[in-house]
C-alpha cells in the first residue's frame, strides 16, 4: 500500500545534483484530450537560440505528430523522455489529479510505462533515459516501479507554465527567476497557450545573468 501522493516519492528528481550551475528545461507533449498540439514558436526559438531542452512525448502525441516527432528526436539539441502511454497519474490504487483517474494498480503502472517506452525505443533505437508521469503526480510503491524499470522519474523545481494555462507574462516572471540547478517544467502542446511567448523573454534574461541551459541527461549521469 502506498504512503505518499503528490509530486515526491523515492528516486523522484526535483533539482540537478548540487554544484550543477545549469538549468534544465523540459517540456511536457501530452497528447489526447491534454492536446496534441504543437508549439513550433516555442521549438523554433529553442533552435534560433540554441538552447537545450528535454522533452516528455506521450504516445498519443508522437502518432497525431509522427513527422515532427521524428525531425525533435533526430536533433542533438532535444533529449527524448517518456512521457506515458496514456498520460495518467502513477498510482498503484486509481488516485486522481487535476480530474483525472490515475493508474488503478501495479500492473497499469507498469503499462503506462512500458507501452511508451516499447514505443520510444523502437523509434529511437535505445530506450528513454527519464519518465515523468501525466500531471507529475505519483505515489511513493508507483515512483518504486519507475526505477525497478530502468529509468529516472523527473519531477521538477519550477512550475513554468502551471499546464499551459500561465500569461507570457507570468511564464516570462517564473521561469525567468529559476535559480541555477532548478529543473523547470513547460508544455509544447498548446501553441494557443502563453509558453512560447514566455520563454522567448526569460532564457535572454536567464543568459545575462550567466545561467547555462543542460538537458537532463547532462547533468544526471
Amino acid at each position: 500500500m502506498p504512503h505518499t501522493w503528490g509530486f515526491d516519492g523515492p528516486g523522484v528528481v526535483h533539482r540537478l545534483p548540487a554544484g550543477q550551475r545549469g538549468i534544465a528545461l523540459t517540456f511536457d507533449a501530452c497528447g489526447g484530450r491534454g492536446g496534441s498540439g504543437y508549439d513550433r514558436a516555442l521549438i523554433d526559438f529553442l533552435r534560433r537560440r540554441e538552447i537545450p531542452a528535454t522533452l516528455f512525448i506521450n504516445s498519443r502525441w508522437i502518432e497525431a505528430n509522427p513527422a515532427v516527432f521524428r525531425r525533435l528526436a533526430a536533433e542533438p539539441l532535444f533529449e527524448i523522455a517518456n512521457h506515458g502511454t496514456r498520460h495518467l497519474p502513477l498510482s498503484v490504487t486509481g488516485r486522481s489529479a487535476y480530474g483525472i483517474p490515475g493508474t488503478r494498480d501495479a500492473a497499469e503502472v507498469y503499462e503506462e510505462i512500458a507501452g511508451n517506452r516499447a514505443k520510444l525505443t523502437r523509434l529511437l533505437g535505445r530506450p528513454p533515459r527519464f519518465f515523468r508521469s501525466g500531471t507529475a503526480y505519483c505515489d511513493d510503491v508507483a515512483a518504486r516501479i519507475v526505477t525497478a524499470m530502468g529509468e529516472r522519474f523527473a519531477g521538477f523545481s519550477v512550475n513554468g507554465d502551471a499546464g499551459a494555462t500561465f500569461s507570457p507574462e507570468q511564464v516570462r516572471t517564473t521561469v525567468g527567476s529559476a535559480p541555477a540547478g532548478s529543473v523547470v517544467i513547460c508544455h509544447m502542446n498548446h501553441p494557443e497557450g502563453g509558453t512560447a511567448a514566455g520563454i522567448t523573454a526569460a532564457v535572454p534574461r536567464l543568459l545575462a545573468a550567466g545561467h547555462s541551459f543542460v538537458r537532463l541527461s547532462d547533468a544526471l549521469h
